[in-house]
């Protein structure tokens, strides 16, 4: 069974942050002992006529394969020397990844292995509410990470032109990063909402408990009836003491952030960005 923990807070105003808590090491890991390293092993896993490998996964294992080759040149881009040609592509792919929303790295951080996703939420919020945010926010991905798949599959034969000129040809490969950026961000969204809404009768049962409870106690006995169901709520005091130091007109300041991204192994850089996102 593999566990999502996500992390859900106000951090400024109406602004919510949702943010994976990740395990270093143990998910890359993962991907990357599963995903062939040389052309020819790729295509030997592919052309296996083996029937557990739907058409579905081929398509899965290639794409793994491409992102993780671009993922090696974009580390080599960062240890360019400083003034060169690579370096500046290397800061114009950093200004544009910047503009990428905090929503769509979330959403792309649920994979399909994901079986049960663990929330965390400060004690004084109502669970119920804070499950209708990641429903709503995981069912409004789906809609336009689909659109914006479309729209950028469309411009990949357009931008394919430029491949004659001598200089990278930046648009042709950020348009082809954005349409796979989208299509994860999508299979996240579809997944994220089939594990946050309601299946049994035992968890709506468990849930209106909750509500009609609010001491620690009845949480805790909700989260214990429900482990083999896909979603867990967890009000945590200790996150709502680090919110209760923020400024509740400005939300959170940037110490207050990281202390939060440290506690719960968060990305710092992704978070921050909540703050500003509308």
């Amino acid at each position: 069974m593999v566990r999502a923990r996500l992390i859900v807070f106000p951090i400024r105003g109406r602004n919510w942050c949702f943010s994976r808590s990740v395990d270093p090491g143990s998910a890359c890991d993962a991907q990357s002992a599963n995903t062939p390293s040389t052309l020819n092993e790729l295509w030997t896993r592919i052309s296996n006529p083996a029937k557990d490998k739907p058409t579905a996964s081929k398509i899965e294992l290639a794409i793994d394969f491409a992102t993780t080759k671009m993922s090696n040149q974009w580390s080599h881009l960062e240890k360019a020397p400083p003034g060169s040609l690579k370096s500046k592509i290397h800061g114009l792919g950093l200004r544009l990844l910047s503009r990428v929303k905090p929503s769509e790295i979330f959403l792309k951080s649920i994979s399909k292995e994901v079986n049960q996703v663990e929330i965390t939420y400060p004690s004084s919020l109502n669970g119920r509410l804070v499950r209708r945010r990641l429903r709503h926010i995981a069912f409004r991905g789906a809609v336009i990470h689909k659109q914006y798949l479309y729209g950028s599959a469309v411009l990949l034969p357009l931008s394919s032109v430029f491949m004659v000129l001598p200089l990278p040809n930046i648009p042709f490969f950020w348009i082809l990063f954005r349409t796979y950026s989208h299509w994860r961000a999508l299979k996240g969204s579809e997944k994220l909402l089939e594990l946050v809404t309601d299946c049994p009768t035992k968890q709506n049962f468990n849930e209106k408990t909750a509500n009609e409870n609010r001491s620690m106690k009845a949480h805790s006995k909700e989260n214990c009836n429900n482990l083999r169901s896909p979603w867990v709520l967890v009000p945590s005091v200790e996150l709502q003491k680090l919110l209760n130091l923020g400024d509740a007109a400005d939300g959170l300041s940037e110490s207050m952030i990281s202390a939060i991204c440290q506690r719960y192994n968060l990305n710092l850089m992704e978070v921050v960005k909540y703050r500003h996102s509308l």
